[in-house]
């Protein structure tokens, strides 16, 4: 079993006990990255927790035996990675950012609704990809409307 698919497997029930989701594992080039999320979002002192809580884990289970690695437990960000068919389906609706590998015919970046997310691929605003042609993908995080800039009128008015 490669390290990253151990570590789910020993991580997720505690964060579950924590009330928090594991996003995401990935380890590569001597750092595990554990990404942690709860509905309504996380903060510092959770991350930090759960950090104590993983850290521990880790180093009584040893799911990387022989490896020395940078533990990081982090939330998964704004813009955040898709890399499993869960995470597609769970943005289905959403705007999302696709990197094609090179061998995938046209333009190899894609961004726009991510339409559909079953078991063998996703359909981004009407092109359909297989993961296996997926080099990278995120969430789009996106803005909302610009305040309306205010008139020197109203600045000096509200003085």
């Amino acid at each position: 079993m490669d390290p990253a698919a151990r570590v789910t497997q020993l991580v997720a029930p505690l964060l579950a006990e924590q009330g928090l989701e594991l996003f995401d594992v990935e380890f590569k080039a001597g750092t595990l990255r554990v990404s942690v999320d709860r509905p309504g979002g996380i903060d510092l002192d959770a991350i930090a927790s759960a950090t104590e809580q993983v850290s521990t884990l880790l180093d009584r289970e040893d799911p990387v035996p022989d490896q020395t690695y940078t533990l990081e437990v982090s939330s998964p960000g704004v813009e955040r990675p898709l890399r499993t068919p869960a995470h597609f389906r769970r943005y289905v609706g959403t705007t999302v950012a696709v990197k094609t590998t090179p061998d995938v015919e046209g333009e190899r970046r894609i961004q726009g609704r991510l339409d559909a997310a079953d078991d063998e691929g996703i359909t981004v605003d009407g092109r359909r990809l297989a993961y296996g042609e997926i080099e990278r993908a995120r969430t789009v995080f996106e803005w909302g409307p610009a305040p309306k800039p205010t008139s020197k009128k109203k600045k000096a008015a509200t003085s």
